[in-house]
């Protein structure tokens, strides 16, 4: 009778793990989903300066710990506005403990504090 006990036990705890396996994706719910990873979740956001004064209403985003894509080309000929944003968005990444780097000719990504930007380009097999 013993015997019969503990295989009992034991089919019951392989149930229970083969219930942990498998997920049924038609109970899911996809809202579920999303609300549980907006805690710790960061968006990728995109601007476009097209003067100086455009920079202060961006960068709130980073301090909303964010990523920011800032696309400068409208102000690129303007030195005083370059040498001014470039200053401004140092400062930025360092207030957040984040990173700045120029990703094109009149692109750089901001990033808040504990996403770091690798600086190696990723290129094709040719």
């Amino acid at each position: 009778m013993a015997k019969g006990l503990f295989s009992k036990i034991r089919e019951e705890r392989r149930a229970e793990a083969d219930a942990d396996k498998f997920i049924d994706l038609g109970e899911m719910d996809v809202a579920d989903l999303e609300m549980e990873g907006a805690g710790g979740a960061f968006q990728v956001k995109v601007a476009e300066i097209h003067r100086f004064e455009d920079l202060s209403n961006v960068t709130t985003e980073v301090y909303k710990g964010n990523v920011l894509v800032v696309d400068f080309g409208a102000i690129s000929s303007d030195d005083t506005a370059m040498r001014r944003m470039s200053n401004e968005l140092k400062a930025v990444a360092r207030d957040v403990h984040g990173d700045v780097a120029g990703i094109a000719k009149n692109m750089l990504v901001i990033t808040p504090g504990g996403v770091t930007i690798d600086r190696k380009v990723l290129r094709g097999p040719f």
